[in-house]
């Protein structure tokens, strides 16, 4: 008789244990995806904000060319926001443009940037 209550008692423990495990568990797995939501939520709030940094220009924005380092930049029209580095050396444009450039030349559409740009390019 004893044999058969310590079997039970045996069974009700391992039960125990066994619930208590898988608690454990599922706890576990909802703090890890709490945990992984608030990382990809501040992961896109990063990537939004390098987005805006890396000088991304919407459609109605405007560029200016200046120079930098004795080569052509491009920038938002803000004047300050880099929208694209160029491997135009100032010095092998015509002197006009060059004076141009130097003193921010304006370029209405980014048709008109990317036609320069081609136009210049090497």
């Amino acid at each position: 008789m004893k044999n058969k209550y310590g079997i039970g008692f045996l069974l009700f423990l391992i039960l125990i244990v066994f619930g208590i495990t898988c608690a454990y568990q599922l706890s576990l797995n909802r703090g890890k995806r709490e945990i992984q939501a608030e990382k990809t939520a501040e992961k896109q709030k990063t990537q939004d904000l390098s987005i805006a940094a890396d000088g991304q220009a919407l459609k109605e924005d405007c560029y200016y060319l200046k120079s930098l380092n004795g080569y052509v930049v491009v920038y938002l029209n803000d004047k300050k926001t880099v929208y694209e580095y160029t491997d135009i050396p100032l010095d092998g444009l015509p002197e006009t443009l060059q004076q141009e450039i130097h003193n921010g030349k304006y370029v209405e559409t980014s048709a008109a940037l990317y036609g320069f740009l081609e136009n210049y390019s090497s």
